[in-house]
This record gives structure tokens, C-alpha cells and sequence, in this order.
């Protein structure tokens, strides 16, 4: 007997079913990376750089199963969580980057106000913020500069992030799209990048751009819009948009 396309669930609609399955296999990675840890103390002298390496490999592995998570959880609807204001939002999570961007070089400034609101969870909000500003930050050079500008019309609220040496609006076919971050540093291109040393910044510059993506969807499901810089290095930056419709308790 033929079973009909209606036989079975429609797993596309459910993000929960994909969620489980993340949840489910971070499980046993995160037994293997205990057992891993452990081991070391137990193995040789020459085993314990292969056993380091296999719990860096689990913990990438782990790390990108968290990304997955939050980029599903990213699409869920935020219309029955309470209006989170942004300013007090981007304020607290701007001073607890500060010491991490000083340890770089890199200053954060916070200029303006704003009244606005996203119907988003509080902590969706802050990891969102925090995806943002560490990107920005982190295509800064040493001793360059992050201005966070808020902003309030008649439109609703503006968050504008300006490197160092400014901000330029980029739009690929009418659509937004998150910047090519370089993974590369200043000395990179007189010094010759080996092949462990070229996956590592491959693999950054892709945590970039997962990161940036969650952080898009996650706002732009609570009706913001997000505009990407170009993404050279020192000139990174973002401008968010929160229409007055959103920033209004229904």
C-alpha cells in the first residue's frame, strides 16, 4: 500500500523536530569531550597532542551544533514576549565588550538615545547585540574605533555602528547581505600564511558570517531591518533600523 504525502509530519514547518535533533547530538559530543578531557592526564607524552587536538575538533564541532540551535530559535516569533527597549540593551552589553575590546585595542563609544522596543526576548536581543558588536570590533586595527550612534524620527530608531575609518551601505540585487569579513591581519600579506594557519582563518571568517546571519534573523524576525558595511578591515559596520511600528506595544 502506497502511503500519501500527508503520512507523514511536515518536518520543514517544525523547527522544534530539528531543534531535538541538534539537542540529541550534542549530547554524546559533549560525553566525548569530558572523556577527552580526562584522558589527558592518562595518556602519554606523545599521545596528549593527538588527544588535544581530537577535543579542539569536538569542541569546533560543538560549537557549530550551538550556532545551529540559535539560528533555528533565530525564526521563532517574538509577538507574545514584551517589548525589550534597545537603548538600556546596547548600553549593558557595550560595557561588558569594553574590557575585551581594550585587550585588542579597540575602543567602543556609545553616542545618543532612543525610546525604541523590540518584541524579542531579552536574551535573543543581547546575543544578537553582542554577534554585532564583537564582529565590528574585531575588524578594527590596533588602536582603532567603534561608534555606536543611536538615533530617533518620526520612522522609528536608527543604530548606526562606524569603524574606524567610516561606514559605506552595501546592497547586493536589492537584498541585504552580511559582509565578506577578512580573517587576515596586517602583517598577512607580507608574511606567508601556512596551511593550519589558513584553515584556522577560514574557519573564522565563516564563524563571522554564521554569526552575523543569526544576528540578522533574529532582529529582522522581530521587524527590523539590518544593512551591512563593506567588510574591509578597519571600515566594518552595521546600521540597524527599528520602524516606529515595532517599537509599539500592540
Amino acid at each position: 500500500m502506497s502511503a500519501s504525502s500527508h503520512s507523514f509530519p511536515k518536518l520543514r514547518q517544525d523547527p522544534d523536530v530539528l531543534g531535538e535533533l541538534l539537542h540529541s547530538l550534542s549530547q554524546p559530543l559533549t560525553s566525548l569531550r569530558c572523556s577527552l578531557e580526562l584522558s589527558l592526564d592518562d595518556v602519554t607524552e606523545q599521545q596528549q597532542e593527538s588527544v588535544s587536538d581530537a577535543l579542539q575538533q569536538t569542541e569546533k564541532v560543538i560549537g557549530m551544533i550551538q550556532l545551529m540551535r540559535e539560528y533555528v530559535d533565530a525564526e521563532q516569533s517574538g509577538a507574545e514576549c514584551c517589548p525589550v527597549a534597545l537603548a538600556p540593551a546596547l548600553r549593558s552589553v557595550i560595557e561588558e565588550l569594553s574590557s575585551i575590546a581594550a585587550v585588542r585595542g579597540v575602543r567602543l563609544r556609545l553616542a545618543g538615545t532612543c525610546t525604541a522596543t523590540v518584541r524579542v526576548p531579552e536574551s535573543r536581543l543581547r546575543l544578537a547585540l553582542q554577534y554585532l558588536i564583537t564582529t565590528t570590533m574585531e575588524a578594527q586595527p590596533v588602536g582603532g574605533k567603534v561608534m555606536f550612534l543611536l538615533s530617533e524620527g518620526p520612522g522609528g530608531a536608527v543604530l548606526r555602528a562606524e569603524g574606524e575609518r567610516g561606514f559605506h551601505e552595501v546592497r547586493r540585487g536589492g537584498r541585504m547581505r552580511p559582509p565578506r569579513i577578512r580573517a587576515t591581519t596586517r602583517q598577512a600579506t607580507s608574511v606567508p600564511t601556512t596551511a593550519g594557519a589558513a584553515r584556522t582563518a577560514s574557519t573564522a571568517s565563516t564563524l563571522c558570517r554564521i554569526r552575523l546571519a543569526i544576528a540578522s534573523r533574529m532582529l529582522e524576525t522581530a521587524g527590523a531591518s539590518m544593512v551591512f558595511g563593506n567588510g574591509d578591515v578597519g571600515s566594518a559596520g552595521f546600521v540597524l533600523r527599528i520602524p516606529r511600528r515595532v517599537g509599539t506595544p500592540a
